[in-house]
């Protein structure tokens, strides 16, 4: 059966293009257009689609406000299109926190020129987002903070702007759970005293970091590193969303980092990011030969070889295998490997990959990880 799709845009020039490239696809059916945010809302409660395209910036009602009408009233997964620019990646990333599942960039010179490439992209995206868990969840507005929470920061002055004692974070607002229990997991960890905690992660990603990280403690005893596959243009504003939000600090890595308790690097997009065994970062270009920039393997990898058993490493929603390898190698050294349940991801890509390759220790839902990094880390 064809996947159904609805395209929202206010420039019918846009509009068009999608609708002719998705098209042209036997496997997907355009059922529908808007151009508004409103008239978003009433074609996806009457045609239900199994995917939506939005555009942010449109008349009457903006995509993101679109985004959460329609994730209360018929949750549809939603690919939005974004500017490559910060602005573009900080709206984005609210639309993520809407409840959009994915994003691409919204480049007009790329359909013209490169309409192949485009075309495969688009089409692989509306596939997997059709078969994404986005049906399952329930979103809500979030809860107001009631009261900051009374932990130090253990973020060393030398490191960026950051000073040695800072005030108190509010306790972050929860981003509403999935509406389906979780299958059982695994038990509770044991404890370890881990030099560094890896994070990996893609579609689906910067909503499960957000959900990870606001549950620690801004003394959180080991440094984290994260690899979320994104645009160039878009890590910098989430590492900084994600260290408005956490008690930990989180920023882009810069190459020459070092590696510190209760501070997280984001790997920046396009490049890749490695760790030596001094615990100093390592940015390098990101390779064209290579499909993720920045690429989890390569981190994990960098990782197995500096640290040995003492990484704890966890894979997070995504398409695709990328980790499987540098997990493997984490594995051969000794380390700890957990992956998230398919009952709590948007896309069950990556942590497949790492289960059916018999590498995980633990097999933990979304809301568990945070909890458990906390419990295992010491």
């Amino acid at each position: 059966m064809a996947v159904k799709v609805l395209v929202v845009d206010d420039s019918g020039f846009f509009r068009r293009r999608v609708s002719e490239i998705l098209s042209a696809d036997p496997n997907i059916q355009v059922v529908g257009t808007a151009t508004n945010g409103k008239e978003a809302i009433d074609q996806a409660l009457a045609l239900k689609p199994d995917v939506i395209t939005m555009d942010y910036e449109m008349p009457m009602m903006d995509g993101i406000t679109a985004v959460r009408h329609i994730m209360q009233r018929c949750p549809t997964p939603v690919l939005m299109f974004s500017s490559l620019t910060h602005e573009g990646a900080r709206v984005t990333l609210d639309a993520l926190d809407a409840g959009a599942v994915d994003f691409l960039p919204k480049n007009f010179e790329d359909i013209s020129r490169n309409p192949d490439k485009v075309k495969q992209l688009l089409c692989e995206k509306i596939h997997t987002l059709s078969r994404s868990n986005r049906r399952a969840s329930t979103y809500s507005a979030p809860a107001p903070v009631s009261a900051p929470v009374p932990a130090p920061s253990l973020a060393p002055s030398s490191v960026g702007s950051y000073s040695s004692s800072v005030p108190a974070r509010p306790a972050p607002a929860p981003i509403a759970s999935r509406a389906a229990a979780p299958a059982p997991s695994s038990p509770a960890p044991k404890r370890k005293a881990y030099r560094l905690v890896a994070i990996g992660t893609s579609t689906g990603g910067p909503v499960a970091l957000q959900r990870v990280l606001t549950q620690l403690p801004a003394n959180f005893p080991a440094p984290i590193v994260l690899v979320q596959h994104m645009p160039a243009a878009f890590t910098k504003a989430f590492a900084e969303r994600l260290d408005k939000l956490c008690r930990i600090h989180v920023k882009e890595a810069e190459d020459g980092d070092i590696l510190r308790p209760g501070m997280a690097l984001l790997a920046p997009g396009g490049k890749q990011m490695m760790i030596d065994g001094r615990g100093a970062v390592k940015i390098l270009p990101g390779d064209e030969r290579l499909n993720y920039k920045p690429c989890v393997d390569i981190t994990f990898g960098s990782a197995a070889k500096s640290y040995g058993d003492k990484v704890l490493a966890v894979v997070l929603t995504g398409m695709g295998a990328d980790g499987r390898e540098g997990a493997r190698l984490l594995k051969q050294g000794g380390s700890t490997i957990w992956a998230q349940d398919e009952a709590s991801c948007v896309i069950y890509g990556m942590p497949m990959a790492i289960v059916k390759a018999e590498l995980a220790d633990a097999v933990y839902s979304l809301d568990e990880i945070g909890r458990h990094l906390v419990e295992a880390c010491v």
